[in-house]
């Protein structure tokens, strides 16, 4: 049954995480053997021989995760949202859940006697991130704690690939998937890593064709899908599933694919950047917005371009309040334009 009158504007399922971020160098990335530019899951073990590396480097806490991100950049922006997930019934899992409602998302999360999921963020001299995630409690949401009454009263339901990593959270969001198809809630997924298209082609390939209203992907993730590098090409052939479909391409912009085979491309912001952390997870809230808004897709995009733009200039994935003043203040004013 489709519900028109929507009490909410965006209900995300993700992975809520403590981030750890630190500032390491190139010679770093080599001796602890990681994968510059990804993110790799890891055990317990391996989060702690990252952990005691960096031990002496200042560090950054605070809660995220790819999805939560985009969830409290929206929240920044004024616009109502919530954010499911799991966290451990431990004092991490107390923290996330006190910050996330100081940033004003509604908290719809659950509980886990596992400890709750961090992910450890290395950004490099050049900004590029490396993360390396545990996401222990993260891995314990399941079709049980879908919460189908919310999916069905929001405008838009939104996830990330990496809600396949699991047999469980799959499930879930499949689940979560049906109810928003049957309610008229329109279904956006973020691609999230290249790593992740890799692991999850046929499932991806799949749901982009039979599920999703709004795509997000950077030049690497369609490069994977297509099986070429031409990011407006991408965007295109993306959007023949009858999807959105906006292509990142770092400093070069983005391009934006319509059914009916219109693509927008969209300029990036000249800034100087300091960290690319949630740079794609902050263009993600500022398309989003732009669609919530009633924006046409050029001025989504070129929103989603502004606060990612915002984001890079700064340590961290998220605004603080004074920061969030400036930019809403920043649209009001149609600095973007």
């Amino acid at each position: 049954m489709i519900i028109k009158n929507k009490s909410l504007a965006m209900y995300g399922i993700g992975n809520p995480l403590i981030d750890v971020l630190a500032h390491i160098t190139e010679q770093d990335i080599e001796v602890l053997n990681l994968d510059k530019g990804t993110m790799t899951l890891i055990d317990t073990e391996r989060g702690n021989e990252i952990l005691n590396y960096i031990e002496s480097y200042d560090k950054l806490y605070d809660c995220g995760g790819s999805a939560p991100n985009t969830m409290i950049t929206l929240a920044a922006l004024e616009v109502e949202t919530a954010l499911a997930g799991m966290v451990g019934k431990d004092n991490l899992g107390g923290i996330y859940e006190d910050r996330l409602k100081e940033k004003k998302v509604i908290s719809d999360l659950s509980t886990s006697p596992v400890e709750t999921g961090s992910c450890i963020v290395l950004v490099t001299p050049d900004y590029e991130r490396t993360m390396s995630t545990r996401l222990g409690a993260c891995r314990e949401f399941g079709p049980k704690n879908v919460n189908h009454k919310k999916i069905a009263e929001a405008r838009y339901l939104y996830f990330t690939g990496y809600m396949w990593d699991t047999d469980n959270q799959k499930k879930a969001l499949m689940d979560a998937i049906n109810t928003a198809r049957k309610a008229g809630t329109k279904v956006a997924f973020d691609l999230a890593d290249p790593f992740v298209v890799e692991r999850h082609y046929d499932d991806f390939t799949r749901l982009i064709k039979d599920s999703v209203d709004i795509l997000l992907a950077n030049r690497e993730e369609s490069k994977l899908m297509l099986g070429y590098d031409d990011p407006e090409k991408a965007s295109l052939e993306l959007a023949k599933n009858n999807v959105i479909a906006a292509v990142k391409n770092c400093a070069d912009g983005s391009c934006i694919g319509c059914a009916d085979g219109e693509c927008i491309t969209v300029d990036a912001y000249r800034v100087d950047a300091v960290d690319s952390t949630g740079a794609g997870d902050n263009y993600a809230a500022g398309f989003l917005y732009g669609l919530i808004k009633g924006y046409s897709y050029a001025d989504a995009g070129k929103l989603a371009s502004f606060i990612a733009a915002q984001v890079v200039r700064q340590t961290g994935a998220q605004f603080n309040e004074e920061r969030s003043r400036e930019i809403r203040k920043a649209i009001a004013d149609e600095q973007w334009r």
